[in-house]
């Protein structure tokens, strides 16, 4: 992985986007800040607050808050890098449906995604 700040002892944020939550908005998929615990929605959901999130913070590196994945993100060079344990949980609740969070996603949510 390229040089940047992660800090694993940092827990998540929360569950879910946090400006989603904020707005009553929704998401597909959920990303975490590897240096402040930040969760954001992807790239691929209507708000895109990941990549918001580093633009404003200037944190480089995310990772995946989906079950299952461990891949981390560098905004700086566009490239996938594996990376280091962080502090739990790894990814949001397992029983968080895919798009959420639940009773927020709007039926014609395919069609919203980018």
């Amino acid at each position: 992985m390229t040089a940047g700040p992660i800090d694993p002892s940092v827990p998540p944020s929360g569950t879910g986007c946090v400006e989603c939550l904020a707005q009553d908005g929704w998401w597909f998929h959920l990303r975490r800040c590897a240096q402040c615990g930040h969760i954001g929605c992807c790239d691929t959901s209507p708000a895109q607050h990941a990549t918001a999130h580093w633009r404003e913070s200037g944190h480089p590196l995310m990772t995946s808050f989906e079950p299952g994945e461990d891949w981390f993100w560098d905004f700086r060079d566009d490239q996938a890098y594996d990376g280091p344990p962080l502090a739990g949980p790894q990814s949001h609740p397992s029983d968080q449906p895919t798009p959420g969070p639940a009773g927020a996603v709007p039926d014609d949510w395919m069609d919203r995604l980018h």
